[in-house]
């Protein structure tokens, strides 16, 4: 039997979802959770990598069990477990041939900078200050992400992948106050790619990079053209869908 797990993490002290021998990641720490309550070894199959202080507000996985599994009983128990930085909102029973990755049809990630100083977001916002932003020019180019299909320029290097296509279907930047966020959802994305765009749009933004050079670094497909990477902790990713059909919460 097939169970999906719905949860969410700060990233801040994880070196991302996926299991590392030598580091602590949130994967580790719920295959551990749960195999300690259900008393049998579970590995749980992420709905994708997040790397190293990258954030989830949502995140799913799948795992399999032999016998049917009492989810609410579950959930708080496994709650009681994990760190406080990681939570569990459900744990429901779906289709033995769902796969909680290659069965999304979109993820959805925000990049958040907070335009001055804020000690109370500092892990989970990229801070800026001294540096004037022509939002409305970022916004431009972001649309400009629309007509491409092959983002290798946004990918980190020495990536073993079969395409660099990603079909993207929202990208924007909204400014609240202090508070940018850029917004994108695509139905996939290469390794490290939401962050060297956001870096591109940054230098857009400042002027160090014009709207036709935009699109020349898009076509050129080489990573050393593209902006530089933005940290880490100022990514979340926040949706992950699946068609409606064959998951119902």
């Amino acid at each position: 039997m097939r169970y999906f797990i719905k949860l969410a993490y700060k990233g801040t002290n994880y070196h991302g979802w996926q299991y590392q021998p030598n580091a602590i990641t949130i994967q580790e720490l719920v295959n551990k959770a749960l195999s300690t309550l259900l008393k049998s070894t579970i590995d749980v199959v992420g709905a994708g990598r997040t790397d190293a202080g990258v954030h989830a507000t949502e995140y799913y996985a799948h795992f399999d069990v032999t016998e049917e599994i009492k989810t609410e009983e579950l959930i708080y128990k496994v709650n009681a477990i994990l760190p406080n930085d990681i939570v569990v909102y459900n744990i429901f029973k779906i289709s033995d041939d769902l796969h909680a990755r290659f069965d999304a049809t979109s993820r959805s990630y925000e990049y958040r900078i907070y335009l001055g100083r804020n000690p109370f977001e500092i892990d989970t916002t990229w801070q800026i200050i001294h540096k004037k932003l022509d939002i409305e020019a970022m916004n431009e180019a972001a649309k400009l992400l629309f007509n491409y299909e092959n983002f290798k320029c946004f990918s980190r290097s020495n990536t073993d992948v079969r395409t660099y296509n990603c079909k993207i279907k929202k990208a924007e930047w909204k400014l609240n106050e202090t508070n940018l966020i850029f917004y994108i959802t695509a139905d996939r994305f290469l390794r490290n790619m939401v962050r060297a765009v956001v870096g591109t749009l940054i230098n857009v933004g400042t002027g160090k990079t014009t709207l036709d050079d935009f699109k020349k670094i898009i076509e050129s497909k080489d990573r050393s053209n593209a902006g530089p990477s933005v940290p880490a902790k100022g990514l979340f990713l926040t949706e992950i869908t699946y068609p409606k059909n064959i998951i119902n919460e």
